[in-house]
């Protein structure tokens, strides 16, 4: 029985992450609520294993449809695979509680911040080239990789926020900019994991394959519905972290 709930739980997940990002508002909270004893670190590298499937299979779509500017999304990939592994270290050894009182706050600013920007994410036009593109993608690379490899909900979210308002993306070319960051944090974050035996293989291949079947849904809907879609499911998304954060960090 609890099998079948992650399950579901992974397939919203993946539905939600292909869309707008924050697919862990779903699926960590279930996971941590179905094993409340098992080691953190053990439960964020199950999930770590269904997030990379939808994610890769997320990417895959939109590198089918979408343009993928590399100026920015490679050296974010690159940093972002390095400090995701780092932040998974860092997970191993010390608790998660600052950055879970904190994240309500953050992501409360990123909220009122888009919806005060009507156009916000609605035009593509990138806005940074040559080596301030560089820096900036180096610089969020690193930062989002570490916060997905020690914590991550909200990972897809703050880098869909960043793509859009930092380097000019409209919606729908920041999520796949953010689909393929994404999926180096996962996989940095579950390599490190992995090797330090903190990974439910049985559970996390099972909520892997419908993790990958949410991730289709969503992926066909963002794409049949465009960047003004994207934004709308994004601020859907980003309210109910608020209120899913905020609820854990400090009336659980």
């Amino acid at each position: 029985m609890e099998f079948a709930f992650l399950a579901v739980a992974a397939f919203l997940a993946g539905l939600i992450d292909a869309v707008a990002g924050g697919g862990g508002l779903v699926q960590v909270p279930a996971l941590f609520s179905t094993y409340p004893n098992m080691p953190p670190a053990t439960l964020i590298g199950t999930t770590k294993v269904a997030s990379m499937a939808g994610t890769f299979n997320a990417t895959m779509r939109y590198a089918r449809r979408v343009k993928i500017y590399w100026g920015a999304t490679g050296p974010a990939l690159i940093a972002a695979f390095i400090f995701a592994m780092a932040g998974a270290w860092t997970l191993t050894m010390i608790p998660a509680e600052p950055l879970r009182r904190a994240l309500p706050f953050v992501l409360l600013v990123l909220l009122a911040y888009t919806v005060a920007k009507k156009d916000l994410g609605t035009e593509h036009a990138p806005s940074l080239t040559g080596g301030r593109e560089r820096l900036a993608a180096l610089l969020t690379g690193a930062a989002i990789g570490f916060y997905d490899g020690v914590f991550g909900p909200g990972t897809g979210s703050f880098l869909m926020i960043i793509f859009v308002r930092v380097f000019g993306y409209d919606f729908l070319h920041a999520s796949a900019s953010s689909k393929v960051v994404n999926l180096a944090t996962n996989l940095a974050a579950l390599l490190l994991l992995a090797s330090k035996g903190h990974v439910w293989w049985q559970l996390g291949i099972i909520m892997a394959i419908a993790n990958v079947a949410g991730s289709q849904v969503g992926s066909k809907l963002a794409l049949r519905h465009g960047s003004r879609f994207v934004r709308k499911v994004f601020i859907v998304v980003v309210s109910a972290l608020i209120l899913k954060t905020a609820y854990d960090a400090f009336l659980r």
